[in-house]
């Protein structure tokens, strides 16, 4: 670049604003212009500060946000570390409309060992002995916790295994409870009577005569002799219809909630209040309230320097807060729990207070807001915790310490009346009755199981016939088990479309729904509604791949939208209940996957999942009378005292 080239573009430089200078210093008192080629060290350790603390906040955000959860300070806010203790009652009015105080209801969890004389035939004798019976008397969960986190999906065939009869069991409990207590163990001989035996005369008839007169009563004459008049116990026909309201179950009638608010709710923060009456290992009454195995031993060793010398007394008071852990989840974990002294203890009611950090570890805490405690125990209602009828089993049970397979065989015995994917109702109530340890086998023999479902209550009994196979009935002698499945795909399906008239959602139009429609995903097993014969078996205009069985009694079945059929079967195929037919798709019209099913009654379409099925299996009449002495027998002991049970102490 020669001398001419160089100031021209000196001089284009210069024009757009460049010029010589000396170079940037730290230093401000070099240059031309004081502060003017300073290069400030404050200045840019700032501009490198903000740039790091935007990164970081921007990561902290995307990392919660990935794992689904709505704040990343959980713990946090569990604790209130910076809310003032502020005396106020617990808010127990389910009638009060307010967005600060959610309901609560009322909690139930007694598990109660009761104690009757039982004859039992052993090597040939028949012995009276004194027997244990566990009797449960619980509300259904309203929260689902870790207890029941790991619970079988909700199958409708693999029910049908679960209600099959009992064949081989340790105690036949039937008509063996013996009407009048024992001690220790009687054996019972029986031989016949000289057939000169006269029994003694041990009441005469004059003695008689001067009991009844000492009894009271009315007196009045008749023929001219005094005579006693007594007024019947039972009531008269006028009072019948004083006595109140009759109940009874409503049949072929569809139970839909006002709203469907609770179905579209995500899970929120929920308290529970609850006393330890009888207290054994802490760990223990941890697990029934939601702690894992791990998080059990976490609080522990948490509470290891905080419980008293004297160890956690009986009666003590537990206020445990659950939350979700992420939205994505279905379950609730604990995200503090407060121990507090029994009421009347002296010194300060609060021991410890525990709550779940950030990273997945139970801290110390300070002690929440103090609220007055129940009478009873409580827990708030928050209609997006409340589980499904199904889950809420499963919690109750394993929170009363009851075994996989004895809560599966209850459910069983309900799943054909009531759609277990339904939410419970707060209130909901369940009642157990077993024999403890039944023949030392080590478990326990069911004896007797009510459900009460939104005022509707449902009972079980067991029963066992003469050639030994032992099934649960009704009051009405029948079993569980219905004649046909309503929900007869694997899952049971997600019902999407009622029975009844709606808007077609292809056409537009208003239009009768034959059927249910139960969402499910492509290639879901479609099963046998029940034992019958394949009557139509082919692509069918609007059903798309349909199937129709016919079944006795004039009863009859249909399944449409299949995506395929199973190799082998065609019209006059015969299938039984739970076999699978077919397997769930989108053919003909439908807006995606899903099984449409049908029942037909002589030929009229009904709702499947409301209309009244009859019973697969019924008490026959021989057995009645044993049967109603049955029921007597479990209802007394239903109403018994507890046993006096001794608690060994608590140690540290």
């Amino acid at each position: 670049m020669n001398a001419t080239q160089r100031r021209r573009h000196v001089a284009l430089l210069h024009s757009t604003g460049y010029e010589d200078s000396p170079a940037l210093t730290v230093q401000s008192t070099d240059g031309e212009i004081p502060q003017g080629r300073e290069l400030s060290f404050a200045w840019l350790t700032g501009t490198v500060m903000t740039g790091l603390t935007s990164v970081l906040l921007m990561g902290a955000a995307l990392y919660v946000s990935f794992q689904g959860q709505d704040t990343f300070s959980t713990a946090y806010a569990a604790l209130n570390l910076a809310a003032p203790r502020i005396d106020q009652p617990l808010a127990t009015d389910l009638t009060s409309k307010t967005s600060r105080l959610r309901p609560v209801a009322a909690t139930r969890s007694d598990r109660e060992v009761i104690e009757a004389s039982t004859r039992q035939m052993v090597e040939g004798r028949e012995i009276i002995r004194n027997q244990p019976f566990v009797r449960i008397s619980a509300t259904l969960a309203t929260t689902g916790t870790s207890l029941s986190a790991d619970i079988p999906a909700y199958d409708p065939v693999a029910i049908l295994n679960k209600t099959q009869p009992i064949t081989s069991v340790a105690l036949d409990i039937a008509s063996d409870v013996y009407g009048t207590d024992v001690d220790g163990e009687v054996a019972v001989s029986q031989s016949s009577l000289p057939a000169d035996f006269v029994p003694v005369r041990s009441v005469s008839d004059q003695s008689a005569a001067d009991f009844v007169r000492g009894i009271g009563g009315s007196q009045f004459t008749v023929d001219g002799g005094p005579a006693l008049a007594y007024a019947a116990l039972a009531p008269a026909v006028s009072e019948l219809g004083q006595a109140g309201t009759i109940s009874g179950v409503a049949e072929n009638v569809t139970v839909v909630p006002k709203t469907a608010l609770a179905s579209g709710e995500s899970l929120g923060r929920t308290e529970r209040f609850l006393t330890v009456r009888e207290l054994g290992p802490f760990g223990d009454t941890l697990l029934r309230n939601g702690f894992t195995g791990a998080q059990v031993g976490m609080v522990e060793n948490t509470l290891a320097n905080l419980i008293p010398a004297g160890g956690l007394p009986a009666g003590l008071r537990l206020r445990i807060l659950y939350g979700p852990i992420s939205q994505s989840g279905d379950s609730l974990v604990p995200y503090r729990m407060s121990i507090y002294q029994p009421d009347g203890a002296p010194g300060d009611r609060h021991i410890a207070t525990v709550a779940l950090s950030d990273n997945g570890q139970y801290v110390v805490g300070l002690q929440p807001d103090w609220v007055d405690f129940p009478a009873e125990d409580v827990e708030q209602i928050n209609v997006g915790n409340l589980p499904t009828i199904y889950r809420s089993i499963w919690e109750t049970g394993r929170k009363h310490d009851l075994d996989d397979t004895t809560i599966e065989r209850i459910i069983g015995m309900f799943a054909y009346d009531i759609d277990m994917t339904k939410r419970i109702t707060a209130g909901d109530t369940i009642e157990i009755l077993e024999a403890d340890d039944a023949g030392g086998t080590g478990a326990d023999e069911l004896l007797y199981v009510s459900l009460t479902l939104s005022g509707t209550k449902r009972e079980f009994y067991r029963f066992s016939t003469d050639d030994g196979v032992v099934d649960f009935y009704d009051p009405d002698g029948e079993t569980g088990k219905r004649f046909l499945n309503r929900r007869p795909l694997e899952g049971g399906g997600t019902l999407r479309s009622r029975f009844g008239y709606r808007i077609h959602p292809i056409f537009k139009t208003r239009k009768l729904h034959t059927g249910v429609d139960l969402a499910a995903r492509t290639g879901t097993p479609i099963y046998a509604a029940g034992d019958g014969v394949i009557s139509y078996y082919k692509w069918q205009s609007g059903y798309g791949n349909k199937i129709e069985v016919q079944h006795v009694n004039g009863y009859e079945t249909a399944y449409g939208h299949l995506s395929r059929f199973v190799d082998g079967l065609g019209v006059g195929s015969q299938v039984r209940q739970g076999q699978v037919i077919g397997y769930v798709g989108s053919t003909g019209q439908s807006t995606g996957p899903h099984l449409h099913f049908e029942i037909l009654i002589n030929g009229n379409l009904v709702d499947p999942l409301s209309v009244k099925l009859p019973k697969d299996n019924v008490l026959a009449a021989q057995y009645r009378e044993e049967f109603d002495q049955t029921i007597a027998q479990i209802s007394e002991l239903m109403a018994r005292d507890p046993a006096p049970v001794t608690v060994a102490a608590a140690t540290n």
